[in-house]
């Protein structure tokens, strides 16, 4: 029995990697985030916050390799 297994190509960024942060030379912000909407109620959003906060909620960006390699070269 022949067993094959190809590695992905996408790769997570976490909040800290290096690649998490996009810089433009004026600005500096997060590659990704999380967004409330508008209409989830207040209480709910009062626990997402502080789920954020206390670090329980983690926003990552998902990237090719080609992606990643070319955050490298520049």
């Amino acid at each position: 029995m022949n067993i094959t297994v190809n590695e992905s190509k996408v790769h997570s960024i976490k909040m800290g990697d290096r690649n998490y942060m996009i810089e433009d030379g004026i600005m500096q912000c997060p590659r990704a985030g999380i967004e409330i909407s508008n209409d989830c109620p207040t209480a709910w959003k009062e626990v997402i916050v502080k789920a954020y906060n206390a670090g329980y909620l983690k926003p990552f960006a998902n990237v090719t390799e080609r992606e990643l390699l070319f955050m490298g070269l520049t």
